[in-house]
């Protein structure tokens, strides 16, 4: 529909990506775009490993498999259009213990359905081959798997935007949306109104709380899980190509701690995956004791600790620990240890929680009447970004 206004809660990357879309699909569609931060891509968006996922993890026919399979490629062709950093460094996915094998195997599975380019087997003298200094017993290569500036990108979208008419309102955070009497919204943010035909939540760490907003469901919870990242000095930066990863425990929707390159030079190692104390809890002594309560009164939060709680704890004492950290990591590249690394920065992953606590996996998206609201968008959905939005555009398309 043409001389429509569309509003867009969050600029993040895919936030930004949905309002896009909408301008080149939908001409005569002006685009508002509300962000309670002053700068583009602030949560996480700017926090991430910036990695450009190949599709190597998820489940065939999900969401996730679908869109990062067609983001990717869609990503890919932007990044070479506009200039923007781009670098297929590939990814190892390791074995190093025998009960990893069958894991690695069912991985390499799931990752031919999915149609992940390039994707080789190799032995433990083929890691070597890839990534001389790295250990185990057998792999996966991934050689276009990428790194990319995430907030670049966003930032790219973010003109389009405009270049398109469009408006990005920095600094005006979403209270509250009340639906008028003739159709249409009423979306105040940052103390002033405006009216909008339709609306799309991608607020990230706070989707539960804006989506409340909107009458969407209590379910799932945005429960926040701080990913601690570790730089490793320039002494030993050199020992890792591209990146290397674990076999992934299924029961997780977090991939281990690993190694990354990033395209702006240099190595890291992480993230891992700890409560945080804050639903923007970047430090880890940051501690909100609403948000705590917030969590604790959620019936899949209890149900979490019972079924992880050793996890849990081990990955707590990795926060706290260097050496613990890189316990694990050295069983990948042992050459890299405690005091070849210096803390970095931090990232807080918005991990969705169902009332039975289960750690939903998938990207969840909820939609009602002229509202789509993104309750649950993690890894990979900024390698997805672009095809996460033709989604969501196309579905405006058939009318919600």
């Amino acid at each position: 529909m043409a001389d429509e206004t569309v509003g867009i809660v969050g600029a993040g990357i895919v936030g930004l990506a949905v309002g896009r879309e909408i301008t080149l699909r939908r001409p005569g569609t002006s685009v508002v775009v509300f962000e309670k931060e002053d700068s583009i891509g602030a949560h996480q968006t700017g926090h991430n490993s910036g990695v450009v996922h190949a599709g190597i993890y998820y489940a065939p026919g999900s969401l996730k498999a679908r869109l990062c399979t067609r983001g990717r490629s869609m990503l890919r062709e932007y990044c070479v259009e506009r200039g923007l950093p781009y670098e297929e460094c590939g990814k190892l996915v390791v074995a190093v213990t025998p009960g990893e094998l069958p894991r690695l195997e069912r991985l390499a599975s799931l990752a031919e359905v999915n149609g992940v380019p390039g994707l080789r087997r190799l032995v433990a003298s083929g890691i070597t081959d890839v990534e001389p200094h790295a250990l185990g017993l057998a792999a996966l290569h991934s050689p276009r798997t990428a790194i990319t500036d995430f907030v670049r990108i966003a930032e790219e979208f973010g003109r389009d935007i405009v270049s398109a008419g469009g408006e990005i309102l920095l600094g005006r955070g979403v209270t509250a949306v009340h639906r008028e009497r003739r159709g249409g919204l009423r979306v105040v943010a940052g103390g002033h109104a405006e009216s909008v035909s339709r609306l799309v939540v991608c607020a990230g760490l706070h989707a539960d709380r804006v989506g409340r907003l909107v009458s969407d469901t209590a379910e799932p919870r945005i429960v926040p899980f701080r990913g601690e990242y570790m730089r490793v000095r320039a002494s030993k930066a050199g020992l890792v190509r591209g990146m290397i990863y674990p076999v992934p425990d299924p029961r997780y929707p977090f991939l281990g701690v690993h190694f990354t390159r990033r395209v702006g030079g240099g190595l890291e190692v992480g993230p891992n995956a700890v409560p945080a104390m804050a639903r923007e809890g970047y430090q880890r002594w940051r501690v909100d004791p609403r948000e705590l309560l917030r969590i604790a009164s959620w019936p899949g939060s209890g149900r979490l600790v019972a079924r992880h709680w050793r996890t849990g704890l081990r990955e707590m004492r990795g926060s706290l620990s260097v050496r613990a950290y890189l316990r694990d990591a050295r069983r990948y590249v042992p050459d890299i240890g405690p005091a070849d690394v210096v803390r970095a920065g931090a990232g807080v992953r918005a991990q969705a929680l169902d009332r039975d606590g289960t750690l939903v996996d998938d990207f969840r998206v909820h939609r009602l009447g002229g509202v789509t609201v993104v309750r649950n968008a993690p890894s990979p959905a900024a390698t997805s970004s672009m095809a996460i939005a033709e989604h969501i555009v196309t579905a405006m398309g058939r009318g919600d």
